[in-house]
């Protein structure tokens, strides 16, 4: 089949902006035991009085979300939680205020563990728009984001956020930073096939993509055993060569 190669002006702006997208909010990632794979030692230090806050703040935060991931936010409760911090409960009210905000503190840091990812796969894809998207179709449906221990805090997250406003702002099924990672690549590569009608494909294929991968998310959280990380991405470049018939189609 012929995939025609497609010419891109000012691909490097258009790279530099995904970028900025997915750098933008990304500093929580970087907190000491906020593992997207397992669930993290507490380490010696803590147990023995010597901390300092940013410590402190990581620590119950990693242990909130291996709770979660263990027994689901609805048995996570503050004793479980410091118990497995090895932190007092006053800790919890110094840092957070309280369990609420401490569930929404986890909530981040978990969405920018994911943007820290997302990031890492998006700067070595280089600046073609297919290159792009598809190395956030990789890195999402890819053991280090997508594993047991994620899709339960995950859903876990999904079913409080309509309760809970705190954990909403970071459990969109519509994250403004990832609908706009994908929404400027799709653009590029919709305009060089037919600019009038260039907004529709790319929204009928950000919005598309998005709901894809919501779906892997669910079907690998039911079916973790059978689930095959390979098909999920075919199937996914199936959905986009459909709308791009010169592209995804690897």
């Amino acid at each position: 089949m012929d995939k025609r190669p497609l010419i891109i002006v000012g691909t490097s702006c258009l790279c530099q902006s995904l970028r900025k997208c997915v750098r933008s909010k990304a500093g929580l990632a970087s907190i000491k035991g906020t593992s997207l794979t397992t669930p993290s030692r507490i380490p010696t230090a803590a147990k023995s009085g010597r901390r300092n806050p940013e410590q402190s703040r990581g620590q119950l935060i990693t242990a909130t979300l291996d709770t979660i991931a263990e027994i689901g936010i609805g048995d996570t409760t503050v004793t479980r939680i410091i118990d497995r911090a090895g932190l007092s409960r006053g800790m919890i009210h110094l840092h957070f205020g309280g369990k609420s905000q401490l569930l929404a503190a986890a909530a981040k840091s978990f969405s920018e563990s994911y943007y820290q990812e997302v990031e890492k796969s998006v700067l070595a894809a280089g600046t073609d728009p297919e290159a792009i998207i598809l190395s956030v179709v990789r890195a999402d449906l890819g053991d280090t984001l997508m594993n047991e221990r994620t899709t339960r805090i995950w859903h876990a997250f999904r079913g409080a956020a309509g309760t809970d406003p705190g954990i909403a702002r970071f459990s969109n099924t519509r994250d403004k930073r990832l609908r706009e990672i994908l929404h400027a690549g799709f653009s590029e590569i919709a305009r060089s096939y037919d600019t009038a009608r260039a907004p529709v494909l790319t929204k009928t294929a950000t919005y598309g993509l998005l709901a894809m991968l919501e779906g892997m998310w669910v079907d690998y959280l039911a079916n973790s055993n059978s689930f095959s990380r390979r098909e999920a991405i075919a199937i996914v470049c199936r959905f986009m060569a459909g709308l791009f018939p010169r592209h995804f189609l690897d």
